[in-house]
């Protein structure tokens, strides 16, 4: 008779083909950012076109903190590590989750609060493995899994940048999660699961320009990040990549190349115009994080950079937004006695209040085309999340024209106020009214952070 095989022998196998089916069902199940693209990759040394990592051409031969500065705007750290009206980098912004909330770290370089003690080798832990110099893991709303395909070179020139600034002291506020989501060691799973630890490869078999795009949307500007759902894990479902999302609060549309709910039918000027200065007419203006983002980090970016994320973009496969409208109203009438019918008199009341000497009745403004909302994605959205949150924070954009503000009407404004205001504002330039009520605009309060 065969032998019986021990039971610390059976777990030790078992446990083995747990792991192999799990890294199997992963691989078909949550591919990764650049499966769609199919082709052969090599490794970047391997790679004879141009490199698509580091800087531009331009900023090649500049020193290594200049360098960093360029690639710290592109990887948008700012947004995260200064919390309002807070010193830059000194952390300390609130990223409020369902389950409680977490503070973002201080990454100046103080050497006991900062990352003034860290080595290349800590920073590098860090940025793309998700680990702090003490060995305590990083939750992934610090976008480690993106960051992973950054190159040795580019995270230490990022290092080289911060050191170089004045630093703060500033210790890191605990976060208030709760049980079981507060137990950090458990990241242990979720990022040998879902972070997998790799650097960008380049596709032979699309341009240079398209492998530079996919470096700074994939490894640097981290566009997956807010553009593509998460699963029940939280990790990024890339089987509808760039399908759009909710995140902080604020909704983060469709960008994939489907032509009635994505940016398919955006011709190049529009994404352009949107990606450098935060407005593309007939479009919509950037506002919320996204509009963080382009004041922060693409409108700073060169160029040639904006023109590679618009090559790389082009080619994600369409995927349709079911709950999004084909077709963009058209501009509404010019009197306040005309518009579909609406009949909601607290709404018509707040926007002839706060809204109409800028916005218009048509809702092509005279003043400033960052205020036409005809055509915007955010008006034409039935959940009206986006409207009520710029009626709830506002906004003030540095743009290439100057300064362009809307006051924030959360404190003057009650929640069933600001409901009636976006359901009047969809109904009358959108395609569809939207519902929303004073919980869910009680809600979006909770969730908006800065």
């Amino acid at each position: 008779m065969r032998p019986a095989m021990k039971p610390a022998a059976a777990i030790v196998i078992a446990v083995i083909v747990i792991i192999v089916l799990a890294e199997l069902g992963l691989k078909m199940f949550v591919p990764g950012p650049l499966a769609f693209a199919g082709g052969s990759t090599v490794a970047l040394a391997d790679y004879h076109a141009a490199d698509p990592t580091g800087v531009p051409a331009s900023l090649a031969k500049a020193d290594q903190v200049k360098r960093g500065e360029y690639l710290l705007q592109a990887a948008d750290c700012r947004a995260c590590h200064t919390a309002p009206g807070g010193q830059p980098y000194a952390g300390g912004l609130a990223i409020t989750l369902p389950f409680g909330a977490i503070y973002s770290t201080n990454i100046t370089g103080d050497k006991e609060t900062g990352i003034g003690n860290y080595s290349d080798q800590d920073f590098i832990n860090a940025v793309r493995v998700g680990l702090r110099r003490d060995g305590t893991h990083l939750y992934p709303a610090m976008p480690y899994p993106s960051y992973s395909y950054m190159t040795d070179a580019d995270v230490l020139a990022i290092k080289a940048y911060l050191l170089s600034l004045p630093p703060v002291h500033l210790a890191d506020r605990e976060s208030t999660l709760t049980f079981p989501f507060n137990q950090r060691w458990s990241m242990i799973f979720w990022d040998f699961f879902f972070n997998a630890n790799l650097r960008f490869t380049p596709n032979t078999a699309m341009s240079p320009e398209w492998n530079r795009g996919a470096y700074l949307a994939e490894a640097l500007a981290h566009c997956g990040e807010c553009h593509t759902p998460r699963n029940i894990a939280f990790s990024l479902d890339n089987r509808e990549k760039f399908a759009g999302a909710l995140t902080a609060g604020w909704r983060a549309f469709n960008i994939t190349s489907d032509k009635a709910t994505g940016i398919g039918a955006w011709s190049d000027d529009d994404v352009l115009a949107y990606l450098g200065a935060g407005h593309a007419l007939g479009r919509g203006t950037a506002a919320g994080p996204m509009g963080e983002a382009v004041d922060a980090s693409f409108s700073r970016m060169e160029l040639s950079d904006i023109r590679a994320l618009l090559v790389y973009l082009r080619s994600i496969p369409p995927v349709v937004s079911p709950d999004l409208p084909a077709k963009i109203a058209p501009p509404a009438p010019a009197s306040h006695k005309d518009g579909g019918g609406v009949a909601d008199a607290l709404g018509k009341k707040v926007f002839q209040e706060a809204c109409v000497s800028c916005h218009s009745w048509t809702g092509v403004s005279a003043l400033t085309p960052f205020a036409t909302i005809v055509g915007a994605r955010a008006v034409n959205d039935p959940t009206a999340t986006n409207v009520a949150q710029i009626v709830i924070s506002g906004t003030n954009r540095r743009t290439p024209q100057g300064i362009v503000s809307m006051p924030d009407f959360g404190s003057v404004y009650s929640d069933v106020e600001i409901a009636a205001v976006a359901n009047f504002v969809t109904a009358r330039f959108g395609s569809a009214k939207s519902t929303i009520d004073a919980k869910d605009i009680a809600a979006l309060r909770k969730q908006t952070s800065r």
